[in-house]
């Protein structure tokens, strides 16, 4: 299991310097290669027990994304809304979150809560995920907190309401973003995906990974 910032592990690497875009911290590059093919590998045993699934809005389109979860809730989507949920769509609970994951959450979110959801979602090519706002949370105090694995996806940030000028940015493999402070709810999300950028994965395509608290 890939430990961030764990003493007994190899040397710490150089963190880079949070970028400030739109209130958002863009922390470029804050995983090494071998870091990012710990957390892939750590993800996988998430999979195993919490397989993906292709989620449905409520108006019955699925969507282009695969996604799972671990911790005490997953995200979930289907004809009765989008929602939390303490069991995976199969019937059983979420595995819970790896050590490496929760170690990126301590070292970047600046909140002393652990999270509960730790949200994976899949893009293959073609995939993408329209404007939205994190709203379901009961604390917007407490940050979200997006991991970039694998390919490049283009982000899009909006405003608190729909309409407005947008910004995007290239979110690449070991990139991580915090969205919180008075960017916590600035609509969000990503255009698209650029193929064959990263070796990362296997097959492809790229791993968003979101921790939130929830209650």
């Amino acid at each position: 299991m890939t430990q961030i910032g764990c003493a007994s592990a190899a040397p710490v690497p150089q963190r880079p310097e949070p970028q400030q875009i739109r209130g958002f911290r863009y922390y470029p590059g804050w995983l090494t290669p071998a870091e990012q093919a710990g957390l892939v590998a750590d993800l996988r045993a998430v999979v195993a027990a919490a397989p993906l699934f292709s989620p449905m809005t409520p108006t019955g389109k699925p969507m282009s994304v695969q996604m799972t979860s671990a911790g005490r809730f997953g995200w979930v989507s289907d004809r009765r809304g989008y929602r939390y949920s303490e069991t995976h769509p199969g019937g059983r609970g979420w595995p819970a979150i790896p050590e490496s994951v929760l170690a990126i959450w301590r070292a970047v979110s600046g909140f002393a809560r652990e999270p509960e959801c730790c949200l994976i979602n899949h893009y293959r090519a073609g995939a993408r995920m329209g404007l939205h706002q994190d709203r379901d949370e009961a604390d917007f105090a407490a940050p979200v907190v997006s991991i970039s694995l694998g390919d490049d996806g283009l982000f899009r940030i909006g405003n608190e309401t729909r309409g407005g000028k947008t910004q995007s940015l290239w979110l690449r493999s070991g990139d991580v973003l915090v969205m919180g402070g008075a960017a916590r709810l600035l609509y969000h999300g990503i255009d698209r995906i650029a193929p064959d950028t990263s070796p990362l994965l296997a097959q492809g395509g790229r791993l968003n990974v979101t921790l939130r608290v929830v209650t």
